[in-house]
């Protein structure tokens, strides 16, 4: 079995025209022939991604999801500037090639992009890997240190200076998540009114050196090379990415980073092999972060509960389109229980927490 990335029939309701597809795309990719075959990456929870095979070459295609979406939510035209200007700078993006703004082609903007084939690890690590405790460490710390990298790009340099503004970019953070929370609330939901209350009283200071921050840093955004496991050729879903506080992107990477020793029903959320054998606990990670990144980083409760509130934030509003039918989507069943549990940790977090 291929450890590549696979695919499955687009799910019902989701499907693409491929006449269509291919009629769009010939003008601006002249040296593609006949219709692409279509098939869905089941993985991920927002956009839709899609691999279009034709003879010459495979593509990926990104569309936002059907439903009620957050306003400023899935900008296929900003992923695709963020893909085509940080490639210089950063060179594990995948290259964009063309951005639909013409709904009537699928029903909404979308872009397409090279497809890089790789390994994406998923909850665990494959047993054909025959991956040592030794290789999963160093793996980790690699991963982590593309996280260091990405923080430190020359974002002027790449002309990505207009992407955000990180003056009050904490504070916008914190009244951003609250405001969208409160719109995707449904009757089952949590309030985490205790955690937002904390988050409110304990917000740090502008960090002094303000980066570009993917938002969504975790091993299934992480493209292996089939060849060399080791190797990380590739970085995916740019959607969130914006200028701001290094911190807080650390922060949202290690509310999905479950460790081995989390008690089991927080086990029952792991989505990556953050558990395998050699990984860096959730301290571990803050504190190789902070000897690469060149910082010390005293205590880092405040950016680890945002991380757990952003999550919740994001669930709901996946939870929100399935509850009132705007997707079938059977794996959105359960979020409202995992909104549940991300309120508990992110208390469980503030009792212990000495800032």
């Amino acid at each position: 079995m291929s450890l590549a990335d696979q695919t499955i029939q687009a799910r019902e309701g989701e499907e693409l025209d491929a006449a269509v597809i291919a009629r769009y795309l010939k003008p601006h990719l002249p040296h593609l022939t006949g219709e692409p075959t279509i098939r869905q990456f089941p993985g991920g929870a927002s956009n839709l991604t899609y691999l279009l095979s034709y003879p010459e070459q495979d593509l990926v295609l990104r569309r936002p999801p059907l439903g009620k979406k957050a306003k400023s939510a899935h900008d296929m035209g900003r992923e695709f500037l963020i893909l085509n200007k940080l490639n210089d700078g950063f060179p594990y993006c995948p290259k964009a090639y063309v951005h639909c703004t013409d709904p009537s082609i699928i029903g909404d903007e979308f872009y397409v992009m090279e497809r890089v084939e790789g390994i994406i690890l998923r909850s665990d690590i494959p047993a054909e890997l025959n991956f040592t405790a030794e290789k999963t460490k160093a793996l980790c710390e690699s991963f982590i240190d593309k996280l260091v990298d990405l923080h430190q790009v020359d974002y002027e340099a790449c002309g990505l200076a207009e992407l955000g503004k990180p003056e009050g970019y904490v504070e916008r953070q914190i009244e951003g998540w609250s405001d969208r929370y409160e719109k995707a609330l449904t009757p089952d939901a949590p309030l985490w009114t205790e955690v937002k209350a904390w988050l409110n009283a304990k917000m740090p200071a502008d960090h002094p050196k303000p980066g570009i921050i993917h938002n969504d840093y975790r091993f299934d955004n992480v493209i292996l090379d089939p060849n060399n496991p080791m190797q990380i050729i590739g970085v995916l879903d740019w959607e969130m990415t914006t200028i701001g506080d290094p911190l807080m992107d650390l922060g949202n990477s290690l509310a999905y980073w479950i460790e081995a020793d989390d008690p089991a029903p927080v086990q029952m959320m792991r989505r990556q092999p953050s558990n395998a054998a050699g990984m860096l606990t959730r301290q571990e990670v803050v504190d190789y972060y902070a000897k690469q990144a060149g910082i010390e980083i005293p205590n880092f409760d405040f950016y680890y509960t945002y991380g757990l509130f952003r999550l919740a934030g994001i669930v709901q509003q996946i939870y929100y389109r399935f509850y009132h039918g705007q997707t079938k989507d059977k794996r959105f069943a359960p979020f409202v229980q995992l909104n549940a549990l991300l309120e508990q940790m992110a208390l469980n977090v503030i009792k212990k927490s000495t800032l």
